[in-house]
This record gives structure tokens, sequence and C-alpha cells, in this order.
């Protein structure tokens, strides 16, 4: 059935009591389909997602030589030769983007890489540019479009960057490290590294994989080179998609349990325990999962977002519901996500009647009273959840291109509708 668009973004007339499941988390499958390719043997990625992103991921390593089997729930990866030239589409795909070209340098094809025309803004300079440190061949500039001559090794060794625009820089060039002939060291020097769960995510699958790293020092990780042990995964739920549906419990004055929600995880989106907690919401494990009750009103918050980025548009819908004031700080780098997700805040939460100041590195909130309208998304899965989830609080909210969710969560729409 077609989705209309814009979609009617249902209301939350009464508390909810509901038990929702989630798909695998992105974060996780991507880093797990990049390491089962260049591992030693063949491996299993078991309830992988299954989503734009991820699909562009496999195509991306089948395309290099790993063909990865998507036809059933559990995703064989069958490690091969990068032998031939290939065409990467990066989609909207942050992680295809940076994660796959270190791995293309150890093919001997040439190996070319675009996605869609927002993703040419997007930056992946500085990781270009330490695989050129590194003595990778790659041309012409600095954005996408480019491409990587192959040379069949990567000679690694040391490379400094500055990832304060994002984690990925980092997990990149240690996914992919142990492969290199010297390995890999990589030295951040800058701004504070935004989203360090997720560099915190790769070490910890690296070490699963048999991967030495040493992360004693800040701001420093050093991979030694070796083998990619073969190992088969189960993909946790994705945390961060759990956002949307947690908020209904505090939006609705409800009761919403998410199912196998890890005790304990990588996943930034971890981090929404204790962010409802201090929005007056009761945060507790129950035995198939996580519970969050709503306690009716919403509590305005001061929070430094930085490490968990990812999850401030639910959190900016929920401040724009509260009943006193909210900062949230430490963002900056999200105005280079699928898009200023800041500016695209202040204006679509502002346009349905929010009291929302945009700031350098995050947004401020005062108590109003929203109104219906139209909720623009800017094809940002993250920028569609924050709509919805003042729908459920404001009658008369549309939400443009709901559909854009499919990025990490197919069907979004639809199991949202089935909860209301």
């Amino acid at each position: 059935m077609t989705t209309p668009d814009p979609w009617p973004a249902p209301r939350a007339d009464a508390p909810v009591d509901v038990t929702v499941g989630l798909p695998g988390s992105k974060s996780l499958t991507n880093r797990a389909l990049v390491l089962a390719a260049i591992a030693d043997r063949p491996s299993v990625v078991r309830r992988a997602l299954r989503s734009r992103d991820t699909s562009l991921m496999a195509a991306a390593l089948t395309a290099l030589g790993s063909p990865v089997d998507t036809s059933g729930d559990d995703w064989l990866v069958s490690p091969g030769a990068f032998d031939r030239d290939a065409t990467v589409d990066c989609g909207l795909a942050g992680t295809v983007m940076r994660f796959v070209p270190p791995v293309a340098g150890l093919s001997s094809g040439t190996i070319s890489f675009d996605g869609d025309p927002h993703m040419r803004n997007r930056p992946v300079g500085e990781v270009l540019g330490a695989l050129r440190g590194l003595g990778v061949a790659v041309s012409p500039g600095d954005r996408l479009p480019f491409s990587i001559a192959g040379a069949g090794h990567v000679p690694g060794g040391r490379v400094v960057i500055d990832a304060s625009a994002s984690s990925q820089f980092v997990s990149a060039l240690l996914l992919a490290g142990a492969r290199f002939d010297r390995g890999v060291d990589v030295l951040h020097e800058g701004k504070p590294v935004p989203s360090l769960p997720h560099i915190e995510m790769t070490v910890d699958l690296l070490r699963r994989h048999g991967v030495e790293v040493d992360d004693t020092d800040a701001d420093r990780w050093v991979v030694a080179p070796g083998p990619v042990t073969a190992r088969d995964h189960t993909i946790e739920p994705d945390l961060s998609n759990a956002g949307p549906f947690l908020a209904l419990a505090a939006v609705s004055g409800g009761r919403v349990t998410v199912r196998d929600w890890p005790r304990a995880t990588t996943q930034a989106g971890d981090a929404l325990r204790e962010i409802l907690a201090a929005m007056g919401c009761t945060v507790a494990f129950a035995d198939d999962g996580l519970t969050v009750t709503g306690s009716g009103t919403i509590a305005g918050v001061d929070l430094d977002l930085h490490d968990v980025g990812e999850l401030t548009p639910v959190v900016a819908a929920l401040c724009a519901l509260a009943d006193s004031p909210s900062h949230l700080r430490g963002i900056a780098h999200i105005r280079a996500h699928e898009t200023d997700r800041l500016a695209a805040l202040a204006t679509e939460l502002g346009g349905l009647g929010a009291d929302v100041t945009e700031r350098e590195d995050g947004l401020s909130f005062r108590p109003a009273r929203l109104h219906g309208g139209v909720f623009h998304t800017y094809s940002d899965h993250r920028m569609a959840h924050a709509g919805v989830v003042v729908g459920a609080a404001v009658g008369g909210v549309l939400v443009e291109n709901v559909d854009t969710t499919s990025k990490t969560f197919p069907g979004f729409a639809g199991v949202w509708s089935g909860l209301l």
C-alpha cells in the first residue's frame, strides 16, 4: 500500500500500553559486514538489518569481491579476492561512503564511488586524505564522486586526522587497518571527537575478531597488522530507532516496552534510558526488554549530547513539548549529517509553534503551545522520527516523506500507526 505524502501522523488520544520489537542496528550490521568481508573464512551476520543503508553496504562488498548473500534473515558473507574494477553506490549512507574506501584500497582494481546528490556535500576528505598518507591512490578530490586505484595492498602506518566532524573517520580506518601491511596508527588532532560510543563499538567488534587494538592513549588508536578471524554475529536491536517509541510513553503518559534491550551495549541509543528518566519518565529493565512509563508531563532538560548526537531529533521533539525550558548542547557536528539537523529542527519545530532558538552548537526551547502543520524531513530518517513524536501529541501534523525512515526501519509508518 502506498504511503500518503505528506503522511497524517496519528495522535495518541490516550495512554499507550504496547510492546515493540525493533529491527537490527544499522551501525552494528554495517561494521559486522565489513569485518566479515575481510575475514579469513565465511561467516554469518544473523538478524541483520534489512534497509537501504545495509543493502548498499552488502552490494558494495559484493562488488569488491566478497559476496554477501542477503536472501534470508541471516546473511552469509564469503570473503573473496578483491581483484576487479567496481562501482560503489553510497546512496545516503555515511558508513558506505567512509567505511568502504579503506577496504577498496586492498583491491587490485579501480573502485569508483558516488551517491545521492546530497552525499556530495557530506564530509569524507579526512578519510581520503588519510588513505593517501597510508599509500593509497585516491582521485580526484575530497568529496564524492571519487575513485581508488588499488595496488592489492595498503602499506599502512601512522596518520594524523581531524575527526571532530565525525567519529566515522576513525572507525573507517580502524575497521580495515589489520589488513594493512603495517597496521594503522590513528591520531586525532582537533576539537573533541563526537559520538565516541561508535568508536568504542568498532574497537569492541575488532577485538571480537581477534584484532589487537591499543586505545590506551586519548585520541589515539593503534591496530596491529594480522588476520581478521571470522566470527558469526547476532545483531542487537537498533536502540537509536527506539527513540520515537520510548518517547511515545512520555508523550502519552503511557507505557512502552522495547523487546530484547541489551543489559550491556556499546550503542549510543542506550543513553535514552538516562535522558528519559531526566525528562520525568520511569525507566526499568523487564524480563523481555526495557520499559519506559510516562508521568503525564515532560520535564525540560539541559543536556550535552555530543557523544549521542543521533538522538537529538527525538529529544528535541520532546523538549518542544516540555513544560519547562530545555537546552541541548555539544552537537554542532550534526549539521553535517543527512541534513543540517540543527537548522532543520529549528525550522520545522518552530513552524509548528515551538519556541526554539538555534545556536551554533545546539538548540534552546521555552514552553509553547504547538499546532498542526507540515513537518518536512529533508530525506532524513531522524527528522521523520521527530515529526511523528510531535504528531502523537498534537493533532494535524503531516509528516512529509515519512518513508525516508526505510534508511534504518523499513515499514516504520505502518508499525507506528499500528500502535496508535
